[in-house]
């Protein structure tokens, strides 16, 4: 049956008010449909129409009535139902409202309370720090330490120690970076202000390793202007540091020039050796880079240092340079290296270097 003779039949029988009038399957369209083919209704659909009551429709199948007086009763009943499924619409959204107004004070209540509001804060930081589980002992003072470092404000020295080596999950790089961002502003504040020196070769080094090697580029340019009288250690250190940051953004043939000036100021110093080992490897000069990087030991340099660097600089090179490098070193001292070894073992065949 169609749709608009569905609805004929619910305004025929005055029940189109009821979704089930026209709804082809349910009880009361099925009545319907009997009762205007002339088909018998059941007793069990006649009791249905009371149970719903539908008393004119009852009486209209009975046969205790007419369809004109039908018409009659069963219009003011259809308004009757009408008007009560008018107040049950409004009572249930005056009761809807009534709920969520209570839920919006209950959330209120909850947003203001300090506990909530310290708990959503300790997850915001977390979640910015890259943190997971934190061991109780530590946790309050850890938290306030994280404070400190989202609200831009410097660390003593004893609270980096702890969150360093007490914990490795506490020292993320998320939070390393803060660190070094907070102390960079700070240090190049002091720059500006003393025109100390090395207020701007520790500030370089902290804006690179925030992630910000522009910055250090720009912050060395001016204090190289700014002390060419200086101390050669002076003049190396920046030399130095500003060669790391020009080495950041691939600036090799200037990081490799500033090193050797570096070395040349200071020659005793580690620090000039160890960036021209990186700058060498990185310009795929290994032998050149493994010399200045021995050279960095014999001055002082830590072996855990120097290895440290080498796993950086391994880490952003692709797998071949990588293999090629790591070959070579293994070549050269497979005990002092043997924490290079792949774990496809020492089959890479040794490649000719320059």
């Amino acid at each position: 049956m169609l749709s608009s003779d569905r609805n004929s039949l619910a305004e025929k029988y005055l029940v189109d008010d009821l979704p089930g009038a026209r709804q082809m399957g349910s009880r009361l369209y099925g009545i319907l449909a009997k009762f205007d083919a002339g088909a018998p209704v059941s007793e069990a659909s006649r009791a249905y129409l009371l149970a719903n009551k539908l008393h004119c429709l009852h009486a209209l199948l009975e046969g205790r009535t007419d369809f004109d007086a039908f018409t009659r009763e069963a219009a003011i009943q259809r308004a009757h139902r009408m008007k009560m499924a008018e107040i049950a619409a409004s009572e249930a959204a005056d009761e809807e409202a009534r709920r969520k107004a209570e839920r919006v004070a209950a959330s209120a209540e909850i947003f203001a309370d300090p506990q909530y509001k310290r708990r959503q804060e300790v997850k915001q930081l977390k979640r910015r720090f890259n943190l997971g589980y934190i061991e109780p002992e530590r946790y309050p003072r850890t938290i306030r330490l994280l404070q400190s470092l989202a609200n831009d404000e410097r660390l003593q020295p004893k609270d980096v120690m702890w969150l360093q080596v007490g914990d490795e999950d506490c020292w993320t790089n998320e939070v390393a970076t803060a660190w070094h961002l907070v102390e960079a502003k700070v240090l190049t504040a002091a720059w500006r202000e003393t025109k100390d020196p090395w207020d701007a070769i520790n500030a370089s080094s902290h804006w690179r390793k925030a992630g910000n090697p522009e910055v250090a580029i720009s912050l060395t340019e001016d204090a190289l202007a700014a002390t060419e009288k200086s101390a050669p250690k002076v003049r190396s250190a920046l030399a130095t540091t500003r060669g790391a940051a020009l080495r950041a953004v691939n600036r090799h043939a200037e990081a490799k020039a500033l090193g050797e000036e570096a070395h040349a100021l200071a020659p005793n110093d580690y620090r000039p050796c160890t960036l021209l080992g990186a700058v060498h490897m990185e310009l795929n000069e290994i032998i050149a880079g493994h010399e200045w990087f021995m050279k960095a030991e014999e001055r002082g340099a830590d072996k855990a240092a120097v290895d440290h660097d080498i796993k950086a600089l391994l880490a952003r090179m692709p797998d071949a340079e990588r293999d090629r490098i790591r070959a070579f070193l293994l070549n050269q001292d497979p005990e002092r290296f043997a924490w290079l070894r792949s774990k496809r073992g020492p089959a890479h065949k040794i490649a000719q270097v320059r």
